[in-house]
């Protein structure tokens, strides 16, 4: 199989209002539509595409065709009881795909939802609802439960409208590996695999969505932090006692059997060994790290990949009587003259994630800065960890999961 890659410039696409319940597309370039068309088509023959949404890019199928599910487990060599997540383009689109109230052929979303929809859809933020028999069991791997999302990204809620039915859209990439956020990652993973990749640029986040359940015997609770905080779902009415899975508890059973991906399985592993650096005083972290890194080449390891952030500041001077701020980055490349007491030379390549008080820049950067890394062929990848603050929890939780070796307080 020959995989093209198309590229849609995402400004050419809008939607006639705000209004989510059944917003209108318009696309004012042809060859945005004309390729939207094609992937629509595909989509309709029960194939899958890769697609850009806001979060990392989607391994795309219709939602509600059995044997298109089927084929994204076998496309991504996925685990067969990994749930994936259904997007839709409305929620006119969600009603329809939730039990039907009585006399009635759509369903009813549960109040406890209706601030969390208005304030946080279009966005990373996905919801567990009641499955209706229109959601093939291949989708919530026979669970009661369904995970939907209606994604922000233009060209997912344009090409799901154009096709008219909800698409199922796990991560494209191979299964374990690291999410991608740029086409050429997944064209580095799913070459050959699929006929088409639509280039929509690097994805905003960075990192997948959140999940949160607020229908389950546990709920409130965040069962995968992601693109949308903690902090900010905390803030909503009703939601002050919100707990997060595998920090606030932990319930062997539900990861047995998963409402949603993310929880049971090792996720987001590069070739190379991953060790996560994880201790809240940045000094303490970095001289952990050259620690590291001195032991790396006395073992033989000969290139070895950093991930860390940088921090910014701002000074300050009077000039004419007025106040001037320039920002200064430091911490940049500050593991490069690092050695080893063995004899050769250590490799060290450095990968910058963002300001460290910006973690929103650092989720962005993340599953690209492995990915860089690992196509360099290090022997390892050293990364620094940082506080489990906003989108930080969600970085934390991805390293967590893609490290072999954690060193702690």
């Amino acid at each position: 199989m020959i995989t093209r890659v198309k590229t849609i410039d995402p400004s050419t696409i809008q939607f006639s209002s705000d209004d989510i319940e059944d917003p209108q597309v318009h696309v004012t370039d042809p060859v945005t539509l004309s390729i939207l068309k094609e992937a629509a088509k595909l989509l309709t023959e029960d194939q899958v595409i890769a697609i850009p949404t806001e979060t990392v890019y989607g391994l795309a199928s219709n939602a509600l065709s059995p044997i298109a599910i089927k084929k994204i487990y076998s496309v991504k060599d996925r685990p067969s009881d990994n749930p994936l997540i259904v997007h839709v383009s409305s929620l006119k689109m969600l009603r329809s795909l939730l039990p039907p109230k009585e006399n009635s052929n759509i369903g009813e979303i549960p109040l406890i939802y209706e601030q969390i929809i208005k304030n946080f859809w279009p966005g990373p933020l996905t919801i567990l609802l009641p499955k209706s028999l229109l959601i093939p069991s291949e989708v919530t791997c026979d669970q009661s439960t369904v995970a939907m999302r209606f994604p922000s990204h233009p060209i997912t809620r344009a090409l799901i409208s154009l096709c008219g039915f909800p698409l199922a859209a796990p991560s494209a990439n191979a299964s374990g590996r690291p999410s991608p956020t740029l086409a050429s990652h997944v064209l580095m993973d799913l070459n050959g695999k699929i006929s088409l990749i639509i280039d929509g640029g690097q994805c905003n986040h960075g990192v997948e969505s959140t999940v949160f359940d607020a229908i389950g015997s546990q709920a409130p609770v965040i069962l995968r932090p992601g693109g949308l905080t903690f902090e900010s779902l905390r803030r909503m009415p009703g939601m002050e006692n919100i707990r997060i899975y595998n920090k606030d508890f932990v319930d062997k059973k539900l990861e047995m059997v998963p409402t949603t991906p993310g929880m049971k399985y090792r996720h987001y592993s590069p070739n190379a060994q991953v060790i996560l650096v994880d201790v809240c005083d940045k000094h303490k972290s970095h001289d952990i790290m050259k620690r590291e890194i001195r032991q790396m080449g006395e073992n033989g390891e000969r290139a070895i990949g950093i991930l860390a952030t940088r921090t910014s500041y701002v000074t300050s001077n009077e000039e004419n009587g007025k106040k001037n701020g320039k920002i200064i980055s430091s911490d940049d490349h500050v593991f490069s003259n690092v050695k080893s007491n063995s004899r050769g030379t250590i490799k060290i390549i450095e990968y910058t994630l963002g300001d460290s008080t910006h973690p929103e820049q650092i989720a962005k950067e993340l599953f690209k800065g492995l990915r860089y890394l690992d196509e360099r062929n290090v022997d390892c990848i050293i990364v620094e960890g940082i506080p489990e603050k906003e989108e930080g929890l969600a970085i934390m939780n991805r390293l967590r999961k893609a490290a072999s070796k954690i060193i702690g307080e």
